[in-house]
C-alpha cells in the first residue's frame, strides 16, 4: 500500500501523487488510467489546468474497469480565485460555490478530497474564498480544504479572520527552493507542507514550447551537466535523478506530485521508498537553496502550477 500522511482526523492522503498540470484534457483520459495503473491513488488537478474533464473521464474508466474503486482514490483540485490584477473578477463566496460544483461535474464526482484556493490574491476575497471553502467542507462536497502558494502572511490573515487553519499548502520545493521559514512556520501551526514541480532542477522539466518558467541560464545549464552534485547524488544512491528530487522531499515530510506522460517514468517516480539519504548528504543538499523558485511568481500569470 502507498505511505501515507494525515491531514486532518481519519484523514489520510498518499504521500506520492500524479501531477497534471500541463496535460491536456484529451491526454488526461489516457493518461489517468495508466497514472492508476501504475499504483497511483493521488490525482492533482486543477480549474485552472483546464484538464478537469479529462482526469474525470479518466477516473471514471479506472472505476468502469474495475483497476480503482473511489474510495481508494484521494482526488485534488483547486479554486482559481480570479485576480483584478489580471482583468478577472475575483470570485466571492457564492461564486466559490459554484465553483466547486462546476469542477465537481467535469470530474464526474460526488465530492473531492482536498479542495485549494490556488494562489493568494487580494485579501478581501481570499478571506470570503475561505470562508465558502470551509462551508463546503462542512457540506461534504470536499473531505479536506487548504490551500497553495500562500506564505506566512497569507495564512496569519485567516487565523486574524478567527477561521479554520488549512490542513495543507502545497507550494514549490525541492533543493533549489526550500522555503525553511515557511516550512517551519507551517510545521508548528500543523499544516502540512506539500511539495509541487520537485524535478525543477531536471534539464527535462518544463523544457518544451509554452512551458516557460524563471529558470536562469546558470540553472539550465547546470541541469544539463553531466557532473552536478545532484547526479552526482543519484549515482550514488543508485537511483535516477528525479527519484533522489521526490526522496528528499519525501524524506523531509512532504507530499510529492509528480508528472510524467512516460508510463515507466510514472511507476519509477513512485519507486522512491528504498532508499534513505544520510545526514551528510542531507546537509549538503541544504546548501543548494537559491531562494523562492521558479515555477511560481505571485503576478505572473504564466506560472499556475
Amino acid at each position: 500500500m502507498m505511505k501515507q500522511i494525515q491531514l486532518q482526523k481519519n484523514i489520510h492522503m498518499p504521500i506520492v501523487g500524479f501531477g497534471t498540470y500541463l496535460i491536456s484534457n484529451d491526454d488526461a483520459e489516457d493518461l489517468i488510467p495508466t497514472a492508476i495503473r501504475a499504483g497511483y491513488r493521488h490525482i492533482d488537478t486543477a480549474e485552472g489546468y483546464q484538464n478537469e474533464e479529462g482526469v474525470g473521464k479518466g477516473i471514471q474508466v479506472s472505476i468502469n474497469q474495475g483497476s480503482v474503486t473511489r474510495a481508494e482514490l484521494f482526488i485534488t483540485t483547486k479554486l482559481w480565485p480570479g485576480n483584478v490584477n489580471w482583468g478577472e473578477t475575483p470570485k466571492a463566496f457564492d461564486a466559490t460555490i459554484a465553483s466547486l460544483n462546476s469542477s465537481l461535474a467535469r470530474l464526474q464526482l460526488d465530492y473531492v478530497d482536498l479542495y485549494l484556493i490556488h494562489a493568494p490574491f487580494q485579501k478581501e476575497h481570499r478571506i470570503e474564498q475561505w470562508q465558502a471553502l470551509v462551508e463546503l467542507q462542512k457540506q461534504g462536497k470536499v473531505r479536506a480544504i487548504g490551500v497553495s502558494n500562500f506564505t506566512q502572511e497569507h495564512i496569519d490573515d485567516i487565523i486574524a479572520a478567527e477561521l479554520p487553519l488549512p490542513a495543507l499548502n502545497q507550494i514549490e520545493l525541492h533543493p533549489w527552493s526550500q522555503k525553511p521559514e515557511l516550512v517551519r512556520y507551517l510545521q508548528d501551526k500543523g499544516i502540512v507542507a506539500m511539495a509541487y514541480s520537485s524535478l525543477v532542477p531536471l534539464s527535462a522539466w518544463r523544457d518544451s514550447a509554452g512551458q516557460d518558467s524563471a529558470k536562469t541560464a546558470e540553472m539550465k545549464a547546470e541541469g544539463q551537466s553531466k557532473s552536478s552534485p545532484l547526479k552526482e547524488l543519484s549515482a550514488k544512491y543508485g537511483v535516477s535523478e528525479s527519484q533522489l528530487l521526490l526522496g528528499w522531499g519525501i524524506q523531509n515530510g512532504f507530499p510529492v506530485i509528480p508528472k510524467s506522460t512516460n508510463p515507466e517514468r510514472m511507476k519509477l517516480n513512485l519507486d522512491v521508498f528504498n532508499f534513505q539519504i544520510d545526514a551528510q548528504d542531507m546537509a549538503a543538499i541544504a546548501t543548494m537553496d537559491r531562494g523562492d523558485g521558479v515555477a511560481w511568481a505571485i503576478g505572473d500569470p504564466s506560472k499556475l502550477a
